[in-house]
């Protein structure tokens, strides 16, 4: 790292801040872990304090998911106060979620960082769109999901979760919503699967991260900075039980519009940073 002012300074931890504090609401309010509003802001941070560029965005995708762990604990204990969390599908969930985390972190440690902020940008892209044209537009009356297709997706959902940095909700609210669950319903146990994928895609970004062994930046363990981790947690476990709690007292079809206008940017930036990186 090179000698930073104290402008700067200020400056970087205002950004976390405010990053912070939307992540926390979005997560409680959208059930989308906040990661994907998390991973960009920490990689700016890094940016600003010149991290290395060979596992700056690692950093900023384990970090992510460490942040997540107590931020979807808050949010699932506020959804189950409004009895919106289905733990049966959380079970049903969990055994597959967990062996695609392990998956997607072999893929996560051994990406290079433009193929990581690449992967990132479609993504944010995806769910910007579907933030903005399909989310109050799919069935209201709950389907049966078969077995073979709760546990490919809980497989897909693991796998890709953790070169994102994110819970999973992004994911998992839509697919409620197709097979027709109610929306807060589709949020609360989007949080308590989230916390799964957290918990278990943070051990392994830990014990990957140790295993390359390439990491060079201060207060890191594996791919998880603990400098960042510091800044995020207090503000998004405050603002994710906020947001939270709104989710029943608001219509949310404007809110989600200009979410997933604001992803499109994200998708829009990170797609102009792999260029400028490559």
């Amino acid at each position: 790292m090179g000698n930073i002012d104290f402008n700067t300074i200020v400056n970087l931890l205002t950004v976390l801040a405010f990053a912070a504090a939307v992540a926390g609401f979005m997560a409680g309010l959208l059930g989308v872990g906040g990661g994907i509003i998390m991973v960009p802001a920490l990689y700016y941070a890094f940016s600003v304090l010149e991290f290395d560029i060979l596992t700056r965005m690692h950093l900023s995708v384990g970090t992510s998911l460490a942040i997540i762990i107590p931020t979807s604990i808050i949010s699932t204990k506020t959804h189950m106060e409004h009895k919106a969390v289905n733990f049966k599908m959380v079970k049903t969930f969990g055994f597959l979620i967990v062996l695609g985390v392990f998956v997607g972190t072999f893929l996560a440690v051994n990406l290079k960082t433009p193929t990581l902020v690449l992967f990132f940008a479609f993504f944010s892209f995806c769910v910007g769109l579907f933030f903005i044209f399909f989310r109050d537009k799919l069935m209201e009356n709950p389907k049966e999901i078969s077995k073979l297709i709760k546990n490919i997706f809980g497989l897909l959902i693991g796998f890709i979760s953790v070169p994102l940095g994110i819970g999973g909700g992004s994911l998992m609210v839509p697919f409620l919503r197709t097979f027709g669950y109610d929306i807060r319903t589709s949020i609360g146990t989007a949080a308590a699967v989230g916390f799964l994928i957290a918990l278990t895609g943070t051990t392994t970004m830990i014990i990957g991260g140790n295993i390359i062994n390439n990491v060079n930046t201060p207060y890191s363990f594996g791919y998880i900075n603990l400098l960042g981790f510091i800044v995020f947690v207090p503000i998004t476990m405050v603002m994710a039980r906020i947001g939270a709690k709104v989710v029943y007292k608001i219509n949310k079809k404007l809110l989600s519009r200009i979410f997933g206008f604001f992803l499109l940017l994200v998708s829009a930036r990170s797609f102009f940073e792999y260029f400028s990186i490559t």
